[in-house]
């Protein structure tokens, strides 16, 4: 699950039946969809799933590809492994392929339109050290490489749905280029402990920790950024 969506997610509680209803949305919906391709008389030659990078374990040195182990230490990582085992239909024709998405960055909606109005007025800044990994990805790509997905007959699996140089990016480098690309600063990082305080230790997790996530059967596949670049994504968006 990618970060915005989890933070949606995180500021709406943690009940059981919050809980479920996210299950349910997600998982009996995928579902539900991978039946009646299933029963289909005449299947689609192939179906495209967005998930999210929430299946790897948030870590500031390791790198993952989509051949990475994960789906299996929290909440949300299981929901992911729910999530795409719902969607495999076994013996199918037609081709599966799961995208992970990152944090996706574009207009008039997502984790840039929650940022915009701080940033603006020039109060804007890194969470907590500043230093966890900040998986992104533009929208643009994202439709790109469902597209991608779709089109490419050989093409099945896993793909990471991030920039090239999503491994590089930290969330003061996000801070940082989104500051540069409004023509404001980024001097008032919020302290961890603030941030705790605010969203409650479980939710503050998904803001002061992140995942380096590798595109590398994405690129293997032959896709091709439009936005490789968080500085040129960034310009495009606030533009």
């Amino acid at each position: 699950m990618s970060l915005d969506k989890r933070a949606r997610i995180g500021s709406a509680g943690w009940g059981d039946a919050f809980c479920r209803e996210v299950i349910s949305s997600r998982v009996e919906t995928t579902r539900t969809l991978a039946k009646a391709i299933a029963d289909a008389e005449q299947p689609p030659r192939a179906w495209v799933l967005v998930t999210g990078v929430g299946y790897y374990r948030p870590s500031p040195t390791a790198e993952y590809t989509e051949d990475s182990p994960g789906g299996d230490f929290d909440f949300f990582s299981r929901l992911v492994s729910s999530w795409e085992a719902a969607a495999l239909i076994p013996g199918s024709p037609a081709r599966g392929v799961v995208v992970r998405s990152g944090v996706v960055l574009g207009r008039g909606g997502g984790a840039v339109s929650q940022m915009l109005w701080p940033f603006r007025l020039g109060l804007g800044g890194p969470l907590g050290s500043g230093l966890q990994p900040f998986p992104w990805i533009h929208i643009r790509d994202l439709a790109g490489i469902v597209c991608h997905a779709l089109e490419s007959e050989c093409l099945q699996g896993v793909l990471n749905g991030v920039s090239p140089s999503s491994p590089a990016t930290s969330n003061g480098t996000f801070a940082q280029e989104l500051a540069a690309a409004l023509g404001r600063p980024a001097l008032l990082p919020v302290p961890a402990w603030a941030v705790r305080a605010v969203f409650g230790a479980e939710r503050a997790v998904m803001l002061l920790e992140g995942q380096r996530v590798v595109p590398k059967h994405t690129l293997e596949s032959g896709y091709h950024f439009i936005f490789p670049d968080l500085s040129g994504a960034l310009k495009d968006i606030v533009a």
